[in-house]
């Protein structure tokens, strides 16, 4: 699928999370649709396992649960989320038959490592995910701020082109920006929410 850069209208989804480490055993996942005008256009939401291994599917299902086929791109925020639940960048480009960039913003020396220290019963599997995803490449956006992409789908030269419509300052895509923005506001809301009840209340006498 091809990427019409200079159209207004181009359509990405953006997917950040936000969790509470060592309080929380989900994780929310928000994704904002944004077009390049910086118009939103729709949002949606997964939960992820902490420390789990279903981040891919939570992407997913998060897509899917929009019903929209006029999303024209995905980014996300990290591949290794709530808490190194590594999602299958591959997977999601095949699942979706979108293009997809996932975007870092810090060198990494790798996270074997972490995988074999925190998880020993399964780091083998995730690892496997993770090499899977191929290797990081630099790029300078046009607000001079440096970030770490993989681009599936497209080339990087395409990818960055993408960036520099969806990024006004910093470093951070407005999508992924709005996107981490509300999974926080939703993570912080969530006990007030569990509150509210979708079944009728007490019949209220007419007037």
């Amino acid at each position: 699928m091809a990427v019409r850069f200079f159209k207004k209208g181009i359509r990405a989804l953006g997917i950040a999370e936000c969790f509470r480490k060592r309080e929380s055993r989900k994780s929310v996942l928000a994704g904002v649709v944004m077009r390049a005008d910086l118009l939103l256009d729709g949002f949606s939401f997964s939960v992820a396992t902490v420390g789990g291994l279903d981040a891919t599917e939570a992407v997913l299902r998060l897509y899917r649960r929009l019903g929209r086929k006029d999303v024209n791109i995905i980014m996300l925020n990290g591949c290794v989320i709530s808490w190194y639940n590594v999602v299958d960048l591959n997977e999601v480009h095949e699942e979706t038959g979108k293009p997809l960039i996932c975007v870092t913003y810090e060198p990494s020396p790798g996270l074997e490592k972490y995988f074999r220290e925190y998880f020993p019963a399964d780091w083998e599997e995730r690892l496997a995910i993770y090499e899977r995803n191929g290797p990081r490449t630099p790029i300078r956006l046009r607000t001079g701020h440096e970030v770490y992409i993989r681009a599936i789908g497209m080339d990087e030269d395409e990818a960055k082109k993408v960036l520099d419509k969806f990024t006004l300052h910093g470093s951070i895509p407005e999508p992924l920006r709005l996107a981490r923005l509300l999974a926080r506001a939703v993570l912080s809301s969530l006990g007030e929410l569990s509150e509210a009840s979708l079944s009728p209340g007490p019949a209220r006498p007419r007037p």
